[in-house]
């Protein structure tokens, strides 16, 4: 599955600092909720926290990867946010996490699901790509950085 498939460019936002982890995450959920008519921002929210509850999708290197499973859809929702201040994340290098990459999908697809969470961490474990990542000037850039470098 090609991140361009699933990642459109207005479900990259940069979010403003002052923000903890789960208004990072309800906010994650509206913006998937308006890439997918099927997907409600709430379920979207309920998903994501699931798992985090069983252990944090901080990844290290300031990343974080959100996701979710969802009954009520067939689609693949992707979310980038930006946070323009890091925040704890509880991520297993214990630093804070300023990128996020959030994937809810349909719960049948769960094969394709972790694929493409592996295809995403790897591609974010490029030092470049992160660099870019980080000092990129708008949401636009961020989306034609991760889209580029697929």
């Amino acid at each position: 599955m090609e991140l361009n498939e699933i990642l459109r460019p207005d479900a990259v936002v940069t979010l403003a600092p002052g923000l903890s982890k789960k208004r990072v995450l309800e906010m994650i959920g509206e913006v998937a909720a308006r890439q997918c008519n099927q997907i409600t921002a709430h379920a979207a929210f309920d998903a994501m926290l699931a798992r985090e509850r069983l252990g944090s999708t901080g990844i290290g290197n300031g990343i974080a990867l959100p996701h979710g499973r969802m009954t009520d859809t067939d689609k693949v929702v992707a979310v980038v946010a930006r946070l323009s201040q890091a925040i704890d994340f509880d991520a297993i290098d214990n630093q804070p996490v300023d990128l996020l990459f959030a994937l809810l999908v349909p719960s049948d697809q769960c094969q394709a699901h972790l694929t493409t969470l592996a295809a995403i961490a790897k591609r974010l474990s490029d030092k470049e790509t992160l660099k870019k990542l980080r000092s990129a000037s708008d949401d636009n850039e961020v989306y034609r950085i991760l889209v580029d470098a697929a």
